[in-house]
């Protein structure tokens, strides 16, 4: 791919600001960023290479501990016997499943002693849970999951190799890759930043799988910045999965303005979402929709986004102050509210709100300034519908 030039970008007060990356950015410890999507499926890849899953009934399963505990440390171990003759140890994870599916408080558990928690898991199991099955995932001598029979496990690697297909290395060899960085004292911003691992957005640990790539040479032209410099913005997706069952499969996809060095995302509209839970037929149903999907976003056209600007900003809603107050009324917003959503609009597009896009634009600055984080969500998803109703 050839190379870009830095991008002039603004306008970050429209649509939201996203901490999903962020999160995972801060969250995460060196052994679990990688520099690229080859390096991070090797990882995934291996882990299920050792891995085995196993359906087996409750009854034969046994929790075991120093029969004689001689130090601290024999009372703190505890390890799962199989009817195979494995013994395998569990992961913190694994432990707080099997307590849930004994019916036991795991927090509780973990204060005992490791001989007095076997007896209680094995009671549990045997006694308190209905089902006679449980589904165990298991690395080497680790117990990485212990879930119900019906867990339909979508397994990390297959998520990584889907992002590979339509991103290659994640590192520009194709249209997304590792984003950029902006550069906020001029307001520009980079896509061609080296990906170290302060920077890289590809995460994977023994619980989970994390990727944000971007589509950052090709920026598309939405409207001007003040200054008269066009508005750009950029196509990312995200994708996240937990083969232990610590999460869903979730893929959002969006349009950005940029991303900063801790990798908060600004300017987000358009954001769509799918969800997959783990259920019996996941894996077929991340074969038939969640694949699809991705590629189909990965090879989609900016056209939507732009006729959506289009639509919006044709889409007139009053002729003058007294229809925008009494439209807005219609909307449920307060006369204060409604006053505060027009002196933002005003402010941000350098005119009175008329059109739907003057209209979503004065909600979503106004939203900014409330310091409650649920009732904003609230708000600048009312600035959503607003132009989902009149783009659709």
């Amino acid at each position: 791919m050839t190379a870009a030039t830095a991008f002039k970008v603004g306008n970050f007060n429209r649509g939201t600001s996203d901490m999903t990356v962020s999160r995972q950015w801060l969250s995460r410890s060196p052994d679990q960023r990688f520099l690229s999507l080859p390096d991070l499926k090797a990882s995934v890849d291996a882990r299920r290479e050792r891995s085995i899953e196993s359906r087996i009934n409750t009854k034969k399963i046994e929790f075991l501990a120093p029969e004689n505990p001689t130090t601290i440390q024999q009372t703190h171990d505890l390890s799962v016997g199989l009817p195979d003759g494995t013994v395998v140890s569990p992961s913190h994870w694994s432990f707080g499943q099997l307590s849930g599916l004994a019916k036991a408080p795991a927090g509780y558990l973990r204060t005992l002693p490791s001989q007095i928690t076997a007896d209680a898991l094995s009671y549990g199991m045997r006694y308190n849970r209905e089902g006679e099955a449980v589904k165990l995932y298991a690395a080497g001598d680790e117990l990485l999951a212990a879930t119900g029979p019906d867990y339909g496990r979508i397994f990390d690697a297959e998520v990584v190799d889907a992002v590979m297909q339509v991103a290659g290395s994640g590192l520009g060899d194709s249209r997304w890759k590792v984003p950029g960085v902006l550069d906020w004292r001029t307001n520009t911003y980079d896509p061609e930043a080296p990906v170290t691992t302060d920077s890289t957005t590809l995460f994977a640990s023994d619980r989970d799988v994390f990727m944000f790539l971007v589509d950052d040479r090709n920026p598309i032209e939405v409207g001007k910045l003040p200054d008269g410099n066009p508005d750009l913005m950029f196509r990312g997706f995200y994708i996240s999965n937990s083969e232990v069952g610590s999460g869903s499969l979730r893929l959002a996809a969006f349009y950005l303005r940029a991303v900063c060095c801790n990798r908060i995302l600004w300017g987000v509209e358009g954001f769509e979402e799918l969800t997959m839970r783990h259920s019996k037929y996941a894996p077929s149903r991340f074969v038939e929709q969640a694949r699809p999907a991705l590629a189909s976003y990965a090879e989609g056209s900016t056209r939507k986004l732009i006729e959506g600007v289009e639509q919006a900003k044709a889409a007139k809603l009053a002729q003058d102050d007294d229809d925008a107050l009494q439209f807005l009324a219609g909307r449920g917003f307060s006369r204060k509210m409604a006053e505060r959503v027009m002196a933002a609009s005003e402010e941000g597009e350098g005119r009175k709100p008329r059109t739907a896009w003057d209209f979503a634009q004065g909600i979503t600055r106004a939203a900014h300034s409330i310091p409650n984080t649920d009732a904003r969500i609230e708000l600048e998803g009312e600035a959503r519908r607003l132009l989902d109703k009149v783009t659709a």
